[in-house]
């Protein structure tokens, strides 16, 4: 019923002079359509899925490329509409634009606010009254996050491998509304993506868990220090019913009253780092209830 349209462009070294490297690329494509099957997939049906596809309810066709460029260009689009019939304002195409922004820019580790970005949209949808899907909790885009991290990685091989490129941006177009995604590619989110060290020593983290999967003992929590959501996983040792259940509980008392502050929890952790020393994530030994957090 509606259409969005990505570009992903690639600037600097040998693709000013129009040219790229021809495998770097061509991983680069399938990793751009990858990512936008499996964010899109989850939007239209509530499922995370592994294989691109598997997708149901849209379709990605691949737009000509523009002379003296080096853009890639896709359309999705959802239900019976063309690129040329697509109406000019779309929500769920909308909802989509929103969905790959803050999917590519939590992998790339930059902290986008669901509330502000993908909770907007929804609103907008139960106002029109246009359709059934209904509001996916933060917690499931999370779960895309990590199936699309090496479909992101790919996209940086003009930058990485061949360096035929030297960064690359992706815009979002759906009517006359064209916006970009927040963060570039480059070296940088290479680095980001493709490298992680674990620290010596454990260090205490405290904050409230936004998302966690129970098959994966894996999750997301936002850190007071931090200022944004890190992800963590549960070691061995931590992945006893006591702390499961704090971890949970946690999340519960977020998602009820995200202002009160109620649901803290303190996770005793060794520090994912990238290249640079940015946090990545959390490998949890041991979690405990905030100090002074009441009972929940």
């Amino acid at each position: 019923m509606s259409a969005a349209i990505f570009t992903l462009s690639y600037s600097g070294g040998a693709s000013d002079d129009h040219v790229i490297d021809f495998y770097d690329v061509a991983q680069a494509l399938i990793g751009f359509q990858r990512s936008l099957a499996l964010t899109t997939h989850l939007v239209l049906n509530d499922k995370v899925i592994t294989q691109a596809p598997a997708l149901k309810g849209a379709r990605i066709l691949a737009l000509p490329p523009e002379d003296g460029s080096w853009k890639i260009t896709a359309a999705v689009i959802v239900g019976l509409y063309t690129v040329g019939t697509a109406p000019k304002d779309s929500p769920i195409g909308n909802l989509i634009a929103s969905a790959y922004d803050y999917v590519v820019s939590e992998t790339l580790g930059f902290h986008v606010d669901f509330d502000k970005t993908l909770g907007q949209q929804y609103d907008e949808l139960k106002k029109m009254r246009e359709t059934e899907l209904k509001r996916l909790p933060q917690a499931r885009f999370d779960s895309v996050i990590e199936k699309c991290e090496l479909a992101i990685r790919d996209m940086h091989r003009p930058i990485a491998h061949s360096e035929t490129a030297i960064s690359a941006s992706i815009f979002s177009q759906v009517g006359s509304w064209t916006s970009k995604v927040q963060q570039e590619l480059d070296i940088n989110t290479y680095e980001y993506l493709s490298f992680t060290r674990e620290e010596d020593r454990p260090e205490t983290f405290v904050g409230r868990v936004s998302s966690y999967n129970i098959n994966t003992y894996k999750g997301r929590i936002y850190l007071r220090a931090e200022g944004r959501p890190v992800p963590f996983e549960l070691g061995n040792v931590a992945r006893d019913l006591r702390s499961i259940s704090l971890i949970t509980n946690s999340l519960v008392s977020n998602a009820r009253d995200r202002m009160s502050g109620e649901g803290e929890v303190a996770l005793k952790a060794y520090k994912r780092v990238s290249k640079s020393g940015k946090m990545k994530g959390l490998l949890v030994v041991d979690v405990n209830k905030a100090t002074g957090d009441p009972e929940y």
